[in-house]
C-alpha cells in the first residue's frame, strides 16, 4: 500500500516503521519543517512535501496517517475520506466527542475507513490480560486496577487535559476488555505546578469493576510507570512497567494462583509496529479492526464524561 504521513513529530517514526513492512510501498511524508524533511528523506528513503494538497490530490496513495495536532484530526480525516483515501489517526482521534462523531458519519458518507492506533491492545501483557479473561484462563474477572505515572514531560496535562491526551490508552483499553463501561465515580487533585494532575476514575460493568489511576505530577527522579492489577476468582495478574530516562525498561508480568507465583515471559514485542501491520492489513482486506472509529469515539466520551467532573 501507498501511504501519506501527515506531520514529521510522531509522524517520523510511523515513516520509520512504514518503511520496514512489506506491505508498504510509497511512504510520502508532509512537513513544514524543511531541513528535516530533507534529513528522512536521506534517512529513510521516503518522499517529502511541503505541502498537505500534494498528499490529499495524489490518486497513487491508499492511506493517510495523521500525526497531527489532535485538533487537527478531524479536518483532515474527512477530507482524506472525502478524497476517496483511507485513515490511520493517531490518538487521541478527537478532542471533543462530537468532532468524532461527524468523522463516523463521514466514513458512512464516503465508504473509506478510519483506523485510530489504540496501541495498548498490542501490547503482549495487555493483550495477555484480555485474552486471559476471555478465555477464563483464571476464571472470571472481577476488578481491574490500571496505573499510568509520569513526570512532567508532555505540556499541559491538568485536570482539563489529563484525560484525553494521558489517560486515553487505558480508557481504550478498560472500553475493550469490558465493554464501554460506565464511569461511576472520579476524583482529582491538580498538582503544585500548573498543568499536572493526579486522578483517579472507577468503572462498572455487572460483575466486575475498573479502577483508573493517573498521574502527571510524579518528581522528575521518578520514572514513566505503567501497569494493573487484575483480581480473577482463581488468580491474580500482575503487570509492572518502568521506562527510565536513559531508554531501559523493566517490566514483569507475574500470575499468583493456588499453584503458586508464575512469572509469564514477556515477548519482546513493538506494539506501535503492530498496530500499523494491523490496520494497514484490515484496510487492504475490508476485514473489522480492534482499532475501529467507533472503540475511539466511546473512550473519547468516557474521557469527555471524565473532564466534565474534572474541570
Amino acid at each position: 500500500m501507498n501511504i501519506g504521513i501527515l506531520g514529521t513529530g510522531f509522524g517520523a517514526y510511523h515513516a520509520s516503521i512504514l518503511k520496514q513492512l512489506e506491505s508498504t510501498d510509497r511512504v510520502v511524508i508532509f512537513g513544514r519543517n524543511e531541513a528535516k524533511l530533507l534529513k528522512l528523506k536521506e534517512e529513510l528513503g521516503v518522499e517529502i512535501t511541503l505541502s498537505i494538497e500534494d498528499i490529499m490530490s495524489d490518486p497513487g496513495l491508499d492511506v493517510i496517517d495523521i500525526c497531527l495536532p489532535s485538533a487537527l484530526h478531524k479536518t483532515y480525516a474527512v477530507e482524506a475520506l472525502r478524497r476517496g483515501k483511507h485513515v490511520f489517526c493517531e490518538t487521541p482521534v478527537a478532542l471533543e466527542p462530537e468532532d468524532a462523531r461527524e468523522m463516523l458519519l463521514a466514513e458512512q458518507q464516503y465508504g473509506r475507513r478510519i483506523l485510530v492506533n489504540q496501541f495498548i491492545k498490542f501490547d503482549y501483557a495487555y493483550e495477555y490480560l484480555y485474552k486471559a479473561v476471555q478465555d477464563l484462563t483464571y476464571g472470571k474477572l472481577l476488578q481491574v486496577t490500571l496505573r499510568r505515572e509520569t513526570a512532567p514531560l508532555w505540556g499541559d496535562l491538568g485536570l482539563s487535559k489529563i484525560a484525553a491526551n494521558l489517560m486515553i490508552h487505558d480508557l481504550d483499553f478498560i472500553e475493550w476488555l469490558l465493554d464501554s463501561p460506565a464511569p461511576s465515580a472520579v476524583w482529582g487533585a491538580s498538582g503544585a505546578t500548573d498543568g499536572q494532575a493526579l486522578v483517579h476514575a472507577s468503572f462498572l460493568q455487572p460483575g466486575v469493576s475498573a479502577q483508573l489511576i493517573v498521574s502527571s505530577q510524579m518528581p522528575e527522579s521518578y520514572p514513566f510507570t505503567v501497569g494493573y492489577e487484575a483480581y480473577f476468582d482463581q488468580a491474580k495478574l500482575v503487570f509492572h512497567e518502568i521506562g527510565y530516562a536513559n531508554g531501559d525498561i523493566e517490566a514483569s508480568l507475574t500470575a499468583y494462583t493456588s499453584i503458586g507465583k508464575e512469572s509469564i515471559p514477556l515477548t519482546p514485542n513493538n506494539p506501535y509496529e503492530k498496530s500499523l501491520r494491523h490496520a494497514l492489513q484490515c484496510l487492504q482486506d475490508g476485514t473489522d479492526s480492534i482499532l475501529s472509529l467507533q472503540h475511539a469515539q466511546k473512550s473519547l466520551e468516557m474521557a469527555s464524561k471524565l473532564t466534565e467532573v474534572l474541570r
